[in-house]
């Protein structure tokens, strides 16, 4: 099974992130533009929340708020659940079903290396799958 420091690998290095100051309109065309679910709410370096397409529906339009004039940190998910580099898609999809989430920081010291979503996770776990399957058919047939 594939570590996350492993699944980070295979994505673009980049780290997509928002200001707790700036407004939900801003971080919902982010997320349009980045062709992401969610944002890490960063300040100075540190991981202050999260905020994704979910928060947006809930806090804003069913509050009857405005994207415009709401800032991140209003609507943004906090404290933030993270993973460590060394643990497994497994054990993160297992932290997503338990949590209801469907993204993961990776923290790794303080220091954020990125994010995982469920895409990403089941993505790996259904490739290593595959790999085990055509190892054991070989077996099989020799």
């Amino acid at each position: 099974m594939r570590t996350v420091a492993q699944l980070l690998q295979a994505k673009p290095d980049r780290i997509i992130a928002i200001a707790p100051d700036h407004s939900v309109l801003e971080a919902v065309q982010t997320m349009a533009e980045a062709e992401v679910g969610a944002l890490m709410v960063m300040h100075n370096g540190h991981l202050m929340g999260i905020v994704s397409e979910r928060d947006y529906s809930r806090k804003v339009i069913l509050k009857g708020r405005t994207s415009a004039t709401t800032p991140v940190r209003d609507i943004m998910s906090s404290p933030v659940l993270t993973v460590g580099p060394n643990k497994t898609a497994t054990h993160c999809m297992q932290v997503m079903t338990e949590k209801r989430v469907r993204h993961l920081p990776v923290v790794d010291g303080g220091v954020v290396l990125g994010i995982v979503s469920i895409g990403d996770l089941v993505r790996a776990v259904i490739e290593d799958q595959q790999i085990e399957i055509e190892q054991l058919q070989r077996y099989i047939a020799s």
